[in-house]
């Protein structure tokens, strides 16, 4: 098993609604295409910083749920389009993370 650590970057001023658009559209889309979205986090430090965690069982489970996401008509037509207006895209960072043996998320 490991985790996703997403970390985004929103246009400036922006992500109280990336946040609206996270909770209400794209978090629910990823889990009924059975993505295990752990955590969601706003950055106390940063006014345009936005983290998400992701949790897969193994690599083949991620590209399977991947390929359920991205590939669908409705990421690529609607979901896709807008969360991209929100973000800079050349700032996105991902950092895939395995828990430690004492780990709360096992």
């Amino acid at each position: 098993m490991f985790y996703e650590i997403r970390r985004y970057q929103v246009q400036p001023g922006r992500r109280d609604e990336l946040v609206r658009y996270m909770e209400s559209v794209i978090i629910p889309f990823q889990v009924e295409q059975g993505m295990s979205v752990t955590a969601s986090f706003v950055d106390e430090e940063d006014p345009d910083g936005y983290v998400w965690i992701r949790r897969f069982e193994n690599e083949q489970e991620r590209a399977t749920l991947y390929a359920n996401v991205y590939q669908s008509d409705r990421w690529r037509d609607e979901i896709g389009p807008t969360v991209n207006s929100l973000l800079v895209l050349d700032e996105i960072k991902v950092t895939r993370v395995a828990p430690t043996p004492v780990s709360g998320l096992q």
